[in-house]
């Protein structure tokens, strides 16, 4: 049974939408607090510089799909633009530093939910959701004492690699982002197979075919938050964290040992270090002879009253 108030915001609408000097309804009210309406697709969008134009059938839907997907799953597009305030800082300059397009970071949105402890029913881990064999290939170590798939830094420069390394088989970016997902042997021998030069025309599976999209739409919400409704003020989006690197050259018997001398819980000591994945830590000439621990500045981990949050992209920002 309806409320009164919803009840006569019902009613309200009815008249205001259905008087008309012919006394018919021109347009029947809906009894609900909200409606929603589509998100238009534009014509033509960007990604790392390469212009899509998005005319053909499959090109407008796929990407209507996405932007509409992105736009209406409120809690987690919302959640996404909070902690890039926090993982873009430390994205961004790796990947200019490797001479791989800034737009990369949004591969890193979808692959994880910028969840830097993110694990896929495949076992892929970490940011930028790697498999073991591929992380070890690209230079992360994984070991039962030490994964560097979840650190931050050292993930993003071996997603770099693998960028870069791809970027010149294909010689273009979206071929790259979509061998990302699907494996760079899957894409190579199905352009083979289905006698095309354009990847965004083959034939895969929904996961992949979907990939490229997902990027596109979120960088465009990214890009404009305000214009598909989500209002953030700056006190909303996760601070940034500032750290000190301590260089660990001898082995760490006890870890909740180390945090505690540092002036941190076992747990912080995890959160911000989580590649730290036993209670000790082993360093020896057949691992490697040293590693860079993250101690996060005391100020840093708390939101004070009155305090101001460092922005990083101001259009996150709703204007009035």
């Amino acid at each position: 049974m309806y409320s009164i108030p919803v009840l006569g915001l019902c009613l309200l609408a009815f008249v205001l939408l259905s008087n008309d000097s012919g006394g018919e309804a021109q347009f029947k009210a809906p009894c609900v607090l909200s409606m929603v309406k589509s998100v238009e697709a534009p014509h033509k969008v960007e990604f790392a510089g390469e212009e899509l134009v998005l005319d053909r059938y499959d090109l407008h839907e796929r990407y209507d799909r996405e932007i509409n997907g992105f736009t209406y799953s409120h809690s987690t597009t919302l959640l996404l633009i909070k902690k890039a305030n926090r993982y873009f800082p430390v994205i961004e300059p790796i990947l200019k530093a490797n001479g791989v397009p800034e737009d990369f970071k949004y591969l890193a949105v979808i692959e994880s939910n910028l969840d830097h402890r993110a694990v896929s029913a495949a076992g892929a881990a970490g940011l930028w959701q790697f498999l073991a064999k591929t992380a070890s290939h690209y230079g992360l170590e994984v070991s039962p004492e030490v994964d560097e798939r979840y650190s931050v830094e050292r993930s993003t420069a071996a997603a770099c690699r693998y960028l870069k390394e791809a970027y010149a088989k294909y010689g273009n970016w979206v071929s790259v982002a979509l061998s990302y997902n699907a494996g760079q042997g899957r894409i190579s021998g199905e352009l083979e197979k289905q006698q095309t030069d354009d990847s965004l025309d083959l034939w895969l599976v929904a996961e992949t075919t979907r990939y490229y999209y997902r990027m596109l739409a979120i960088k465009q919400i990214f890009e404009d938050p305000g214009k598909y409704g989500f209002v953030l003020t700056e006190k909303d989006l996760y601070k940034p964290i500032e750290f000190t690197k301590a260089e660990v050259t001898r082995s760490i018997p006890d870890l909740a040992a180390f945090a505690k001398a540092n002036g941190l819980t076992y747990a912080q000591l995890k959160d911000f270090n989580s590649w730290l994945r036993d209670r000790k830590l082993t360093v020896s000439a057949k691992s490697r002879s040293s590693y860079t621990i993250l101690i996060p500045a005391q100020e840093s981990l708390y939101y004070k009253k009155g305090g101001k949050t460092q922005v990083h992209d101001r259009a996150w920002i709703y204007k009035d």
